[in-house]
């Protein structure tokens, strides 16, 4: 932080797995400090008010009138983004909202004419486009260092289905399923690395499961209009983990057991899932430690016309017609990922710099999961009409 400059007053809506771990990224951030959080659930609010020294609201609209908070967090269920968002906006709070954006497009441009009428910043995320390691490949891309971009593929299988889940999470008309809750980290990435602008999509996804009856795979052909392509291939049955084919560490980067099916038999044994939920991912009770590698979304293979790109656990393998090299990446103080959230949200606060990943970003990755969702319903190909460049234009 600069030398006299005040850190900014940070409120977390939401205290949850994804309010839990950003909790744990701004308590080792420099330019933020926990003021405030808001949670229905009392164990909780309990935790974060003791380890913070921080006041814990039963509501976000308490939260959102707390004059010590500058910036609002909000990892509230999907279904209730568009309210907090606007509540957010209406008191003069910058916003950093989880993803997706809102579960409709109306209800984006609403967030986005809030933002703009009350003159605040929204940056949309947590996705893994703010790894350091996509973050790099963008700025070989952008460089031109390995020629002309032409492919992007994206793959991963996790339990994510067989998690324990809120009832909304298991129903698609409200908001459950991958399509809103993790092919959006896939979106954001190909979208980052690609230019932005996406111009059709042709998509199949399955529900397998009649217990669990939302969509859990997904394979989706992304056309960019720059002549780049995507592919996504997403699943979350629980019968294979390709964090076996990432170095055998987690998502967040740190080393895993790689234990194919076992959450399906910890769900079986499990006797209330909305508890089961609370007790797993919960602010206190999930590990607070800086995981020892650099997190991940899968694998993702970049090919471009002089050479291919990987994350790795510790940074970037490039190869080319000299071989593979690595490129090393410092985790730094706080989680990677989270932490390149709060440093948009600081560059925008005081330098007055837009972020990338703004409302209209936003919005146009929820309208590339809608045209997921519409593609393999009506089996054909959907163009989209809402789509913004990396450089804030439209598509």
């Amino acid at each position: 932080m600069t030398p006299g400059t005040t850190p900014i007053g940070l409120g977390i809506a939401g205290l949850g797995m994804a309010g839990a771990v950003i909790v744990h990224a701004a308590a080792k951030h420099p330019d933020f400090v926990l003021k405030a959080g808001a949670d229905p659930h009392q164990g909780p609010r309990d935790a974060f008010a003791r380890d913070h020294n921080a006041r814990a609201y039963e509501d976000v609209r308490m939260l959102v009138r707390d004059a010590a908070v500058s910036v609002v967090y909000i990892a509230t269920p999907h279904q209730f983004h568009a309210e907090h968002a606007r509540l957010a906006a209406e008191h003069g709070k910058h916003i950093i909202l989880e993803k997706p954006m809102a579960l409709t497009l109306a209800e984006c441009d609403a967030i986005i004419a809030a933002v703009e009428r009350h003159n605040v910043h929204l940056v949309v995320g947590h996705t893994h486009a703010f790894d350091p390691a996509v973050r790099l490949m963008q700025e070989i891309i952008a460089r031109g260092e390995l020629g002309k971009l032409g492919l992007i593929h994206s793959l991963n299988y996790t339990n994510y289905l067989y998690r324990p889940r809120r009832p909304e999470e298991l129903d698609t008309a409200r908001g459950g399923g991958i399509l809103f809750n993790q092919v959006p980290h896939q979106i954001d990435t190909v979208r980052l690395l690609a230019g932005g602008v996406v111009r059709s999509v042709r998509a199949h996804t399955t529900a397998l499961d009649p217990a669990r009856p939302t969509e859990a795979s997904c394979a989706a052909l992304l056309q960019f209009d720059n002549g780049a392509a995507a592919s996504l291939v997403y699943s979350g049955y629980d019968h294979f983990d390709s964090d076996e084919w990432h170095f055998g560490i987690s998502e967040r980067g740190a080393p895993k057991e790689i234990a194919h099916g076992a959450a399906r038999r910890a769900l079986a044994l499990a006797q209330d899932e909305a508890e089961a939920r609370t007790a797993a991912f919960a602010y206190g009770a999930t590990n607070s430690a800086l995981p020892p590698h650099q997190p991940h979304f899968g694998v993702t293979i970049v090919t471009c016309a002089q050479g291919d790109m990987r994350a790795t656990a510790d940074g970037l393998a490039v190869y080319s017609r000299d071989g593979m090299r690595q490129i090393a990446l410092p985790r730094g103080g706080s989680m990677p990922g989270r932490r390149e959230v709060l440093d948009d949200m600081r560059v925008a606060i005081r330098a007055g710099k837009p972020p990338v990943q703004n409302g209209r970003w936003g919005k146009a990755t929820v309208e590339v999961a809608l045209a997921i969702l519409q593609s393999a319903r009506q089996g054909r190909d959907v163009a989209l009409e809402h789509q913004v460049a990396v450089d804030g234009s439209s598509g």
